[in-house]
């Protein structure tokens, strides 16, 4: 990434297949009130790189919603061509067993992803579930950086049965035990947890190697516990992310300037925080 270029890094940017009228995309846009953002990739590069906002991208590795993944090969692919403000994590199920060890294990040494990114409610496991273990030894090894869902899921509200979605995966109190047993993987608990705020804010401050991203929500509708970790003890361990496509950055920042975050704690979030975790340097 060209770092100094940026006015931020989005750290939560999915690329996702083109709408086919699937049942959970369809409630999951009606959930977040449709952005009118475009599916397609050259939509997405055309408008971080006009923004100058780096970006996370991946694509979630889940069967429950019947929604196809793009390949982690195809996301690495689209990361490469566009490597002055994007980066690609992969995404595994670690419930594949050795399978998911070994696609990880390839992706990582072929220099293909910075990270991962898991989804336990759409993938159907407990992040403290011991048989995600070998896959998490693995990114302890590399030290790769992971992104676990936690709180609500809008994906699968309103339909029936929450269209089988369980929320009970995405309590981040699970993430607790991976962190104790994993150290040196940094981990970033992904969005505001309702309804586990204080539980997402406990850990993250006990916690060294573990942050949280700011995605999936506008900051107007952000806790006021969480708005005030964010300004004063995790105020170098709150990461800017959107969401897209179902949250557009330009409405997250917008709101974000409206929020009572204060000014010295805006640009650790928006980009230094970031730049921190991953370990990233001006060019």
């Amino acid at each position: 990434m060209k770092i100094e270029n940026l006015v931020a890094i989005d750290t939560h940017v999915h690329i996702e297949s083109e709408p086919t009228g699937n049942d959970a995309d369809e409630a999951a846009r009606k959930y977040f009130g449709n952005a009118g953002i475009s599916y397609k990739r050259a939509d997405l590069a055309e408008y971080y790189r006009s923004r100058n906002i780096g970006c996370v991208v991946f694509s979630v590795d889940e069967k429950i919603t019947g929604r196809p993944q793009v390949p982690n090969e195809e996301v690495a692919a689209f990361a490469q061509e566009n490597s002055d403000f994007m980066i690609a994590f992969a995404s595994v199920n670690p419930m594949r067993g050795q399978d998911a060890v070994n696609e990880a294990r390839n992706l990582i040494r072929n220099n293909a992803v910075r990270g991962f990114k898991l989804h336990p409610p759409l993938q159907e496991f407990f992040p403290s579930d011991r048989r995600a273990y070998p896959f998490y030894e693995v990114m302890n090894e590399f030290k790769m950086p992971v992104i676990f869902h936690t709180g609500h899921s809008g994906i699968g509200t309103g339909m029936p049965g929450g269209g089988g979605v369980r929320l009970k995966y995405g309590n981040p109190m699970d993430i607790d035990d991976v962190a104790v047993d994993f150290p040196d993987m940094p981990i970033i608990m992904a969005h505001p947890s309702f309804p586990w705020q204080d539980e997402a804010i406990s850990v993250c401050l006990h916690k060294p190697q573990v942050y949280i991203d700011l995605s999936g929500w506008s900051p107007k509708y952000f806790s006021p516990t969480l708005i005030q970790y964010a300004n004063t003890l995790l105020k170098k361990k709150m990461l800017f992310g959107s969401d897209y496509p179902l949250i557009a950055p330009d409405r997250w920042m917008a709101d974000f300037a409206q929020a009572p975050f204060k000014d010295e704690v805006r640009p650790l979030i928006l980009k230094e925080n970031a730049v921190r975790l991953f370990g990233f340097a001006a060019k």
